[in-house]
């Protein structure tokens, strides 16, 4: 029987509230609302949802704050919502750990088609009861990288650690997917669900470049090009998370262990050591 899905709407303004009540219910969800950060992260730690919508201007605490607090504890897909269209704040919320954002006013079909694109994604602990065995295919989030001419990807061979089947691994850098863990020569890293499916798709592409657009449409889901529209802000986005992921792996631009830049186009794997 299928367990149904948890969201948590962190927003102060009663009308909007409603308004994502109802679409999040009408998507599947189990909905709880909180009219203020402080109550907004205690209902996270109570309901531990898949989703979190959270308004950036709240009453009481600062919406960066909240997602902060957050990722102490919760995994949970943070969707930001806000009236700021300042590319800064968007920025700003990303690096603190949010995976996408709506500007309002907005369309709650384009609320939807976000949300649908990351529960796409594995959670954690689903993604290691469905991981299927070394060597097979999965599902559409198992794609891998693209040559930057934006044709069908071509499979390529992944760098597979000798230790468990199924493990990616570069230059002491170990990702599995099953279990959604990352290590660094035996070290946990403690990586956001965005940062954890950026850093699969580089690894799966090994040194062909992922284009930022192809990366955007990783994120959503989308195997291939299905025409829909990427705009600079979303590849802006998937910057933002390669910039927090070289940090948290304690990666240099300049000199990369793990993620190398193709200036204009895109990112791949730096070279075997």
């Amino acid at each position: 029987m299928e367990i149904q899905r948890v969201a948590v709407i962190i927003e102060d303004d009663a009308d909007i509230r409603d308004l994502l009540y109802a679409v999040l219910q009408q998507s599947g969800f189990e909905v709880f609302t909180a009219p203020n950060g402080s109550e907004g992260v205690e209902a996270v730690r109570q309901h531990n949802p898949t989703v979190v919508t959270l308004d950036l201007g709240l009453p009481d605490i600062d919406g960066f704050e909240v997602i902060r607090q957050l990722r102490q504890f919760s995994d949970a897909y943070i969707v930001m919502l806000t009236a700021r269209a300042e590319e800064l704040d968007t920025l700003m919320g990303l690096e603190a750990g949010a995976d996408d954002y709506v500007t309002k006013p907005f369309r709650p079909r384009e609320l939807r088609a976000r949300i649908s694109a990351m529960l796409r994604r594995p959670r954690g602990e689903a993604a290691a009861a469905e991981t299927p065995e070394a060597g097979t295919s999965s599902s559409p989030l198992d794609s891998p990288g693209a040559p930057v001419t934006g044709q069908a990807p071509a499979r390529v061979s992944a760098p597979v650690s000798d230790a468990i089947p199924g493990t990616l691994a570069h230059n002491g850098l170990t990702l599995n997917p099953g279990t959604r863990t990352t290590e660094i020569e035996g070290t946990n890293v403690e990586l956001t669900r965005t940062e954890f499916d950026l850093l699969q798709a580089l690894l799966e592409g090994g040194r062909l470049v992922r284009t930022k657009t192809d990366l955007v449409r990783r994120l959503r889901g989308e195997e291939y090009d299905t025409g829909s529209f990427i705009s600079d802000a979303d590849e802006r986005t998937v910057e933002v998370h390669v910039g927090n992921l070289r940090r948290k792996l304690g990666d240099d631009s300049k000199a990369p262990r793990w993620l190398e830049t193709v200036r204009g186009v895109g990112y791949r794997l730096a070279p075997q050591n």
